[in-house]
């Protein structure tokens, strides 16, 4: 799937949710040698706490062929849960035998009214960081953010951040209004 449009953030609920231990690695920086590292540290803790492990290779179109092939003996032998991210078409750029063993979902591009409801929602959240402030943001300033997002719900996230960090508190209140999510 596309940049922002939650895979990263499904495996970390994945692991959540089987409580598993979530072990990320980029395929761009990590090499074989740290694959197998974390395969071990993964078997011994199979082993002794009796608890999973969800590998979550993000970018894993970059991995090469040995790299992927050697993913295959762990996942085969459920060592590991493997949940790989990519932004390529996995049919083209991850090995036959990984698909093979594999369930393929195909993440969307967010609409404008679904970034819009993300950042709602970040917005209503009771934790956001803003204690006892009063945070306002004006429809078209949301509407602009999730246009200037593109479907990435990571990119309309930092722009709120940045319109929330940037944006003064009058009388315990904040606006952020078009303009400034323009300016942001």
């Amino acid at each position: 799937g596309p940049p922002g449009s939650g895979k990263t953030a499904l495996a970390r609920i994945i692991a959540m949710r089987t409580r598993s231990v979530f072990e990320p690695l980029n395929a761009v920086t990590a090499g074989v040698k740290e694959l197998r590292e974390l395969i071990a540290a993964a078997h011994q803790r199979r082993i002794h706490e009796e608890r999973k492990t969800i590998v979550f290779v993000d970018e894993i179109h970059r991995f090469n062929r040995a790299q992927q092939d050697a993913l295959l003996p762990d996942v085969e032998n459920g060592k590991i849960t493997l949940i790989g991210a990519t932004t390529e078409n996995p049919f083209f750029s991850v090995v036959a035998p990984l698909l093979s063993r594999s369930q393929i979902f195909e993440f969307k591009r967010l609409e404008e009214e679904d970034v819009v409801r993300l950042l709602e929602n970040a917005l209503a959240h009771p934790e956001r960081g803003f204690p006892g402030v009063e945070v306002a943001a004006e429809p078209a300033a949301l509407a602009h953010i999730a246009r200037y997002a593109e479907g990435d719900a990571r990119r309309a996230m930092n722009a709120l951040e940045i319109a929330l960090l940037t944006t003064p508190v009058e009388d315990g209140k904040m606006a952020i209004t078009e303009e400034v999510a323009r300016e942001c």
